[in-house]
């Protein structure tokens, strides 16, 4: 698409996106009676106008039916969970039975190691990328020193080569082949939460298992956002949150993915609690854990009603529109950011100044986000932008990230924060 930076042009856009409607079933934040352009959907995605609804059915439902709930409620809570496993199957590219709705994104990634992290002597090493988000990276070095590994020696990370922002994917192919025997796992962010750059994780996981080693991913910034194909892949397993481009409300419930080979292997290591017991029976309260064939066996408690409440009237929505439509306006969205950012960019008189991307810009590398280092500026320019009502993500020293979201951002959003950018420059 040739793009101009004109609102004539990003109007005319607008009228022609066939999914534009659906901003308006999202509250847009508003800042001293001014509509926001809400560019942190890789971040907290935006609250469904529907969500209080909801939440209110199943708060009446408690209401009226107490303990009966879990049998009598409109949405029965016994089963709750249930209800999305078709749809986040679609989301993820999985088989239904190969996941699950569950606890929060860095307690399942942290379950799922003690499945898929079991070290030995001999083959005992984790690769991930270099500066992975903190969490991932708190997780590997305990997992590693609770199997009795000095994570100096066990975690082997990924970095970009001198002078690149991202990392080279045949650099992480060649780490797991010369890491061979001696690898355990690989557990990389399928999307790098700070460069936007997306990993083939495809390409991957087959290097993975050539060596014998394990694989997953944290795709917190990838469910909702690219398009994923995990059983296709073969990928092991991964988690992700709901609360970024799945806007279901901060902290809100995590999900889980196991391919199916492992789901039907019973004797698979993992830690057990009642809701991942067979159905039949659960409620005879006996001893020996009996796991289900599916990536419900990793479940420890019950649902957690009114905050999958939020998540499912999130994802009624994408199962509505359908990620195939998301991800042909999400090109066009972040590509004409792209080209906002790259005019103004090239009208920078001084030449100590400059906004450097360093998103991926082939297409099979990014998604949503795009980020930006802005040479010459301080937080002085990120203040500016929010005080103009633009909500984007500072990160230090001079890094802005921006995400426009398909669901409820629009071409207008972007050619308005090029105008800010602009003045704020």
């Amino acid at each position: 698409m040739t793009y101009e930076n004109s609102l004539e042009f990003a109007l005319q856009l607008d009228q022609q996106d066939e999914i534009a409607g659906y901003r308006n079933k999202f509250h847009i934040p508003v800042i001293d009676g001014k509509e926001t352009i809400y560019f942190t959907g890789n971040s907290l995605g935006l609250q469904p106008k529907s969500t209080i609804d909801y939440i209110n059915t199943e708060l009446q439902d408690w209401a009226k039916w107490g303990v009966e709930g879990h049998f009598h409620a409109k949405n029965p809570w016994f089963a709750y969970h249930e209800m999305f496993a078709e749809p986040i199957a679609k989301i993820v590219g999985a088989q239904p039975r190969e996941v699950v709705v569950m606890n929060n994104l860095t307690v399942n990634l942290n379950l799922l190691l003690v499945s898929f992290y079991r070290p030995t002597k001999e083959r005992y090493k984790i690769i991930c990328e270099a500066k992975a988000f903190p969490s991932d990276q708190y997780a590997l070095e305990m997992q590693v020193k609770n199997a009795g590994f000095n994570p100096d020696e066990a975690i082997v990370e990924i970095a970009p080569r001198e002078g690149n922002r991202t990392i080279h994917h045949n650099d992480i192919i060649t780490a797991i082949k010369e890491a061979g025997d001696s690898l355990a796992c690989v557990m990389i962010g399928g999307v790098n939460y700070f460069t936007g750059q997306v990993f083939d994780m495809k390409s991957i996981t087959t290097a993975a298992h050539e060596v014998g080693a394990n694989c997953g991913f944290d795709l917190a910034h990838a469910a909702g956002n690219i398009k994923l194909q995990l059983h296709e892949w073969n990928v092991d397993f991964a988690c992700w949150c709901s609360y970024k481009y799945l806007n279901s409300g901060p902290g809100g419930v995590s999900g889980i993915y196991v391919h199916e080979r492992h789901c039907d292997n019973t004797d698979l290591p993992r830690f057990a609690g009642w809701w991942g017991q067979e159905k039949e029976t659960r409620f005879l309260m006996e001893k020996g854990f009996k796991p289900m064939k599916s990536a419900e066996a990793w479940q420890m408690s019950n649902a957690p009603v009114l905050t999958m409440a939020a998540h499912k009237a999130a994802i009624d929505i994408f199962d509505e529109v359908g990620m195939v439509k998301l991800l042909e306006k999400q090109k066009q969205l972040s590509g004409y950011l792209e080209f906002i950012i790259d005019d103004i960019n090239a009208s920078l008189a001084s030449s100590d100044k400059s906004l450097e991307i360093i998103t991926p810009r082939d297409w099979k590398e990014r998604g949503c986000q795009v980020s930006v280092i802005a040479h010459g500026y301080g937080k002085d320019l990120f203040d500016k932008l929010t005080t103009e009502g633009v909500i984007t993500d500072w990160r230090e020293p001079n890094a802005i990230r921006i995400a426009p979201v398909p669901l409820y951002n629009s071409f207008n959003d972007i050619f308005r924060f090029g105008e800010i950018l602009k003045k704020s420059l």
